[in-house]
């Protein structure tokens, strides 16, 4: 394949999706600002950490403009049948409750209707959906979705096999019929007042990561699978609104590369990619992909019509260049761990050439991404420490179900308004169970339990002690990761306590790592650089003289995934970190989402009950409770 310029079409352009946009230099003029230099970039100035507007208290409440109210109840719902929907409330600019429905359904990634996830946001609101001001889906009217796949079939950038024209015909059927899901909202919840909105998917992503960013101005990149037409995106936050700059349209996407990939490996696409990027360390460079993705143009390029086959699960197109694919469950040999090393190396520096044609574009150092690219952490923590940004915020729900958040707030742009913009802090948006209701069922199962008097002390106690411990306390997190409230711990001095969690309570595979959970205070001891991650959501290099210290969160590459933990965000969190810190000499514990492989992280404490007696954990801390096997 030649894979020269003039061989590829351009993988850029303007897309209007939202009504009219601006280019740079009417962008500058509406700003007040000067004028833009030749690529059309703006100079952005953000405002300094310390000033008062970035104050947060243990509720997230995005800030208000001053003198204006926001007299609004906002639903934002992620439903496209494709995967992980999800529903979050906003109410006078406030973000009270978000979740995603697989956590309600038990189903993993589910796709469908979020109703339960809708339900639960109104019960914490404690209102009915007729009391229900805006229902915001986080995807447009199915048809933006059925004409551009038309668009790829006619140009050849998709194969127009049977099979895909029928799946694509079925599917935009289906959503059709469902008024691209009103239709279901009023099935289950009745007639309301509220006005049905149908936000650019893209969009939505973008409100979520700039709004909750706290930055009054910044880049915007998204980057995910695809959304209606878009793979990747590049906007401009400023002064509480976002501007369009760019769009690679959907196939051109990294999303889709790294899927594709995955399969091959032998692991399922949209949602294993994790498994990619944890192997990848374990590989050696030397195989080249450019038959797929040059990475490094402005922008890059993705051989969308060599990746999507006759079918989904067709990636002859990859065996034809590297050989068979991997049989699932087998052993990985040097070829397969060489090629993810490969994979997620194209990825990363797809991903800094974006960054920079952002930063180029915008003039702008602060940086906001989403999308389920975002996730990508490894690729994140090169990105902070590129040089290329000052500040990095990545929303901590970055895939689809996140979508919601953004989506719950594009009401708030109606008429020329802003957005209310407040830092994220916390992602503690769940259910809570009350002491009441986890005796009752701790009661319910006839177990045995304690009623303890200081749940962190005790925890930490055990941890020295090597136990594996179940922890359920509080509100559940909102997004994929643990982040102490529905977490396993243990103890990361045990270099063997990798193995015996993956072994004997995950049920996962070996290379596979585990994260620490560190106090904010001293992470600058375990790391060698220290930037604020509440989220998880960045990987970066363990100071070497630490790899020995914490060996069960270090990867083989030399990195980990931290979380920092403040003690205003979650005091009995940090408090059982310091606890075992006092025990151990090491304020860092290992933590890992409590879930066996395969299922949604738990929910409700029949969901920990069940996880902790079908896994080798030896302990559950279950709010105040402990129950020991």
């Amino acid at each position: 394949m030649d894979d020269s310029d003039e061989s590829r079409e351009p993988c850029c352009c303007l897309v209007d999706g939202m009504g009219p946009r601006v280019g740079g230099e009417e962008l500058a003029r509406s700003l007040g600002r000067s004028r833009p230099d030749a690529r059309g970039a703006v100079e952005c100035r953000g405002r300094g950490a310390g000033d008062e507007w970035r104050r947060y208290t243990d509720d997230l409440v995005l800030g208000h403009e001053k003198g204006r109210e926001w007299p609004m109840i906002s639903l934002g719902i992620n439903y496209s049948q494709m995967h992980d929907s999800s529903a979050c409330i906003v109410r006078d600019g406030e973000l009270l409750f978000a979740v995603a429905e697989e956590r309600l359904s038990r189903i993993k990634h589910d796709a469908g209707f979020p109703a339960l996830a809708i339900q639960a946001c109104l019960k914490h609101a404690g209102i009915q959906a007729d009391q229900v001001d805006h229902v915001c889906m986080g995807w447009p009217a199915p048809r933006a979705i059925f004409l551009h796949d038309l668009k790829c079939y006619a140009a050849g950038k998709h194969r127009a096999s049977c099979l895909n024209l029928l799946n694509t015909t079925r599917y935009f059927l289906s959503m059709w019929h469902q008024h691209g899901g009103a239709s279901r909202f009023t099935y289950h919840f009745g007639s309301t007042k509220a006005r049905f909105r149908f936000e650019d998917h893209h969009h939505a992503h973008a409100l979520s990561a700039y709004a909750y960013s706290g930055f009054e101005d910044a880049a915007i990149v998204v980057t995910d699978g695809r959304g209606a037409w878009e793979a990747t995106s590049i906007w401009y936050g400023y002064d509480g609104r976002i501007d369009h700059i760019l769009t690679i349209p959907w196939p051109n996407s990294l999303g889709l590369f790294y899927a594709e990939f995955t399969y091959y490996l032998g692991f399922q696409k949209h949602s294993d990619e994790w498994k990619v990027m944890g192997l990848a360390p374990y590989g050696q460079p030397g195989v080249n992909l450019r038959p797929f993705i040059v990475p490094d143009d402005a922008p890059y390029w993705v051989n969308a019509p060599g990746l999507l086959g006759r079918n989904a699960d067709d990636v002859s197109a990859i065996e034809t260049e590297l050989g068979p694919k991997r049989v699932p469950e087998t052993e990985i040999d040097n070829r397969y761990k060489d090629i993810a090393f490969a994979v997620q190396e194209a990825c990363e520096r797809a991903m800094m050439t974006v960054v920079r044609m952002a930063v180029e574009k915008t003039r702008c150092r602060n940086l906001c991404m989403a999308g389920g690219v975002a996730l990508n952490s490894k690729a994140n923590g090169k990105i902070l420490t590129s040089g290329h940004v000052d500040r990095l915020f990545v929303q901590p729900a970055a895939a689809d179900d996140g979508v919601a958040l953004g989506a719950a707030l594009a009401p708030y742009l109606d008429a020329g308004g802003r957005l209310p913009v407040k830092p994220m802090r916390h992602a503690y948006l769940g259910p809570e169970w009350g002491d009441a209701e986890i005796e009752s069922v701790l009661r319910t199962y006839k177990l045995r339990y304690t009623l303890l008097n200081d749940p962190a002390k005790v925890t930490a106690e055990l941890l020295v002690a090597g136990k594996i411990i179940g922890w359920f306390q509080g509100r559940m997190e909102f997004g994929p990761r643990a982040l102490g409230s529905r977490s396993i711990l243990a103890d990361p001095r045990d270099p063997e306590m990798n193995a015996k969690v993956n072994n004997a309570v995950k049920f996962r595979e070996w290379w596979r790592p585990f994260a620490p959970s560190m106090l904010a205070e001293v992470a600058g001891e375990y790391l060698a650089s220290a930037p604020d991650s509440p989220f998880m959501i960045l990987a970066l290099p363990v100071r070497p003289e630490k790899h020995g210290v914490i060996p069960a969160v270090t990867h083989v590459d030399g990195t980990a995934r931290p979380q920092t933990v403040e003690q205003q965000v979650n005091p009995l969190y940090w408090r059982l970190i310091k606890e075992f810190g006092n025990r151990s000499g090491v304020p860092v514990v290992m933590n890992t989402s409590f879930n066996l492989r395969g299922e949604p992280i738990v929910n409700s404490p029949t969901d920990a009950v069940r996880t902790f007696f079908s896994s080798g954990m030896d302990a559950l801390v279950i709010g105040p409770f402990l129950v020991e096997k």
